[in-house]
């Protein structure tokens, strides 16, 4: 039986055969079905939301979904979703099937949007034939942009995509830089090259390039970007701090010691600042998730570089900011100790590798170590 999806699914459909599809979909996944209003009085209907105008729902629709199944003409989709695509690295998987349950058709979305993967799981459940049109999967090749969301590696610029994916289609040579091996050497005709090695001219029969790492150094043009999830922030800040100059301080450090904002995982505070609102606001606007840790957690943290006896009296421990970016990077490297404006302190750790045993040793780094790009 097909795996239940993780993501949020919804199933549109505008016949009365269609409508017992979604249904049989619905008794083994947790969806949302939408129907045609004309179908509102079918003993089958139930509970599925009706909409009289297929164009109006999708507006309001289409963004509270990270996969849609259309039972319907593909015709149908392509016109009403057209004005709704943003991009491929955010736009939700669409997948298109007919009402007799024969074919599921990846349509949009295919590699990131998991498209591929849900007309797939949806072919299995209903005994149909996915549908997959994308490249490297027909030539059953690996795609960089798969590889990468099953890493966990963030895109920084997803326009360099299609130049790594041809030369794989292709067993074109590849530059790879990924010192702490996220991929794990899956990509063929891959040369894996030190900085040393890129900062000298590469070879002309290299037609693409991947780098994979959490700093800007001196990225080679054309190179697909890829960041690890592998650094965390700690901080601390005064009560009714701005959240303008939380992330101000967060973002210079990051780019004075040439470390990629996509790496931040998580940012870390004491819980006593759990409801502070600067620090709520500008993670919120930067999207990323907040830890808390106490006084005694924090307190366990030893030997941190900058202690401060102003917030031991205030807070009760010596150290906020260089301690929980400890603790949330699971006792990795804290590289850049505690900077502060007269109200807010960042420290930035990274993670013990999570990708591979041969990664190299981090360590601290300076403001002039890394070059930017």
């Amino acid at each position: 039986m097909a795996t239940d999806p993780i993501e949020k699914i919804a199933v549109w459909t505008v016949t009365a055969q269609g409508l017992a599809l979604a249904r049989i979909i619905q008794q083994h996944w947790t969806i949302e079905v939408f129907a045609s209003q004309r179908l509102a009085d079918e003993s089958t209907a139930g509970d599925a939301s009706p909409f009289e105008r297929l164009s109006d729902a999708l507006v309001e629709q289409f963004n509270r979904f990270t996969g849609h199944i259309f039972i319907m003409a593909t015709g149908i989709v392509v016109r009403f979703i057209a004005p709704l695509l943003r991009h491929k690295t955010i736009d939700p998987a669409v997948v298109v099937m007919d009402d007799r349950g024969r074919f599921a058709v990846s349509l949009v979305s295919g590699h990131l949007g998991g498209a591929n993967q849900l007309a797939r799981q949806v072919a299995e459940l209903l005994g149909a034939t996915p549908v997959i049109t994308t490249a490297t999967d027909v030539n059953e090749k690996p795609a960089i942009d798969i590889l990468a969301k099953e890493q966990g590696l963030a895109i920084e610029n997803p326009e360099a995509i299609k130049t790594v994916n041809i030369a794989i289609l292709e067993s074109a040579p590849i530059a790879v830089y990924d010192p702490a091996d996220w991929l794990h050497h899956r990509l063929p005709e891959a040369d894996y090259l030190s900085q040393d090695q890129l900062d000298e001219r590469l070879p002309p029969s290299v037609s693409a390039g991947v780098w994979i790492d959490d700093t800007n150094g001196k990225i080679p043009p054309g190179f697909l970007v890829l960041r690890p999830p592998s650094l965390v922030a700690g901080i601390g800040c005064n009560r009714h701090t701005p959240a303008q100059e939380i992330s101000e301080l967060l973002l210079t450090v990051m780019e004075d010691f040439g470390l990629a904002v996509k790496s931040l995982t998580t940012i870390a505070s004491i819980d006593l600042k759990s409801d502070e609102i600067g620090l709520l606001e500008a993670m919120e606007k930067m999207n990323l998730p907040l830890q808390f840790f106490s006084k005694d957690e924090l307190a366990r943290v030893e030997s941190v570089p900058t202690p401060s006896s102003m917030v031991a009296k205030h807070i009760g421990v010596s150290s906020v900011c260089e301690a929980a970016a400890i603790l949330a990077s699971r006792n990795g490297q804290l590289i850049v100790p505690k900077h502060n404006t007269r109200n807010v302190t960042v420290a930035i750790a990274r993670m013990a590798c999570m990708s591979s045993a041969s990664a190299p040793e981090t360590q601290p780094i300076s403001p002039s170590a890394p070059e930017k790009s």
